[in-house]
């Protein structure tokens, strides 16, 4: 670019006092230097922050639902580039801590965060998780993108007084936030144990697209 340019400014000297053409070529020098080809701001992300359920625990990363967004988006000839940065075991706590640094990367449109099943399986305060996830929701928007928050359930052994305040972290929230909400990941197959593996928490290969199906329901809103 920097040749260019001072073969155009050369191209000036030449011109002597022709003022229209001098302007043309002005005109054309400025193209040259300002014109850098797309810019990253051009560029459209969605950014999946999660734990197991997004990370594809279990099964082929192709098979999660997070590759079945970017496949789907694709046919719809939506150019959003997903990037998932979902880790198996994560916690709120632990999103927040890399969450900064995660928006300064990736500079993305939409952050779906997937996050809270951990600490509800591990009993953690649910006070210290909703002041995360707002934490995470206040971060987002103050890097100018838009949030999809995902709920999650626990299994009823949990006891319906924890459960029910759990479940309704996610769904106050949204309210309070004013955001986007998916009021449950595994809606549509919790009821049916063939749908999961094994360990009985984490959705089988067969289950992602009615996963992708909830998150796309309150997604597509976004897009």
């Amino acid at each position: 670019m920097a040749d260019d340019s001072i073969r155009v400014l050369g191209s000036l000297n030449k011109i002597g006092h022709n003022n229209a053409m001098r302007k043309v070529v002005f005109t054309l020098l400025l193209v040259v230097l300002c014109w850098g080809g797309p810019t990253q701001a051009d560029e459209h992300k969605i950014l999946v922050l999660g734990d197991s359920l997004s990370a594809a625990f279990g099964i082929d990363e192709a098979q999660g639902w997070v590759t079945l967004l970017q496949k789907r988006l694709q046919q719809n000839g939506d150019d959003h580039e997903v990037i998932n940065t979902s880790i198996s075991g994560e916690t709120t706590a632990g999103g927040l801590s890399r969450l900064p640094a995660l928006l300064q990367q990736h500079d993305p449109d939409i952050v779906i965060l997937e996050l809270g099943a951990n600490d509800g399986l591990r009993g953690l305060s649910l006070a210290d998780m909703r002041a995360n996830l707002k934490q995470m929701i206040e971060l987002t928007r103050a890097q100018g993108a838009a949030v999809l928050l995902v709920g999650m359930q626990l299994p009823p052994n949990y006891g319906p007084a924890y459960t029910r305040l759990f479940q309704d972290v996610y769904a106050q929230l949204a309210e309070e936030e004013g955001v986007a909400l998916v009021p449950f990941l595994l809606q549509g197959i919790g009821e049916n144990r063939a749908w999961f593996q094994a360990d009985g928490l984490h959705p089988t290969a067969a289950a992602q697209d009615r996963l992708l199906d909830n998150v796309w329901d309150g997604l597509k809103r976004l897009l």
